[in-house]
């Protein structure tokens, strides 16, 4: 005799994903129980869709917000004993391949910081995470243009100054780093000055 399928209630999983036309993350599915998580724990808004209420973020967080309350959200969930499928892009315990995963979601961040600064202050703080003389994103991008510089030398057994072309050509690109670092620094002094003291033309 065959046995019959179980009844699931499927409308009660709940999905949160990042809509890939809009960048909006949203949650799909769950009760009027996980609603009321979704929006207490992880800040979610309530919005109506052509197939029925959703929720969703707001618009225009930054990518880390965004992760932050989705990862917050789902496991309030799951605490509660809801069933939830979190996004692994939106989870911020899950590091697929890494710390290159987190540098490239630290470049972006930087990307839709300086994209959204209503201030020159906000500007120049930017621009000091890049240039910083020592965690600065240049200045150890310089450290591993000269490291790959030495390496390659020495497994191609080149005496210093010998090197072939494309390699020697690492020390002149350490060098234009140094001086990027230089020019983002002075801008971002300039951009760190109050403008009471740009328009009176202050020394310094």
């Amino acid at each position: 005799m065959k046995q019959p399928e179980p009844d699931f209630w499927v409308l009660e999983y709940l999905t949160i994903t990042k809509d890939p036309r809009t960048g909006l993350v949203v949650a799909i599915g769950g009760t009027e129980q996980t609603a009321d998580i979704l929006q207490q724990a992880g800040g979610f808004l309530s919005a109506a869709g052509p197939r029925g209420d959703y929720h969703r973020l707001p618009h225009n967080l930054p990518v880390e917000q965004q992760r932050l309350k989705a990862t917050t959200a789902s496991h309030a969930l799951l605490a509660a004993g809801h069933s939830v499928h979190l996004d692994p892009a939106l989870n911020m315990l899950a590091t697929p391949d890494g710390e290159r995963e987190a540098a490239l979601r630290y470049l972006a961040h930087l990307a839709e910081r300086v994209g959204a600064a209503e201030t020159s202050s906000e500007v120049a703080e930017i621009l000091t995470e890049i240039a910083a003389p020592v965690h600065g994103l240049l200045p150890l991008t310089r450290e591993v243009v000269v490291r790959a510089w030495i390496a390659a030398s020495d497994l191609q057994g080149a005496t210093p100054g010998a090197e072939p072309e494309p390699i020697a050509r690492l020390a002149d690109t350490a060098g234009a780093l140094s001086d990027a670092a230089c020019v983002v620094l002075r801008a971002r002094n300039h951009a760190a000055r109050p403008r009471s003291c740009l328009q009176c033309s202050c020394a310094g």
